[in-house]
């Protein structure tokens, strides 16, 4: 019988593996052609930005987490998934409603 594909480890998988920073999205002004570095982790002590925690979490858990990269098309109020969660990273969706 054929073995089933392997499942694809992308970040988005590792959504369950992530700590809920908060059960709310991060209200963030940004400017037009900035580049963000958003959490995905959960462990940043910047949220939502990373500040490179995944690193030991990925080191002790086996993970593979890494920042998503947010560039500005505009000035503009955002909001950042709070709880890691979201089907729209780096962007809130709402999910963190369901937690």
């Amino acid at each position: 019988s054929a073995k089933p594909a392997a499942k694809d480890t992308g970040a988005y998988d590792l959504r369950t593996k992530a700590k809920v920073a908060q059960k709310a999205p991060f209200k963030v002004t940004v400017k037009k052609g900035e580049k963000y570095y958003i959490c995905t982790c959960g462990h940043s002590k910047k949220q939502p930005f990373c500040d490179g925690s995944h690193k030991e979490v990925n080191q002790a858990e086996g993970l593979n987490f890494k920042s998503m990269l947010y560039t500005a098309e505009e000035d503009k109020d955002v909001y950042f998934c709070g709880c890691k969660q979201s089907n729209k990273m780096p962007m809130c969706d709402g999910t963190h409603k369901t937690l």
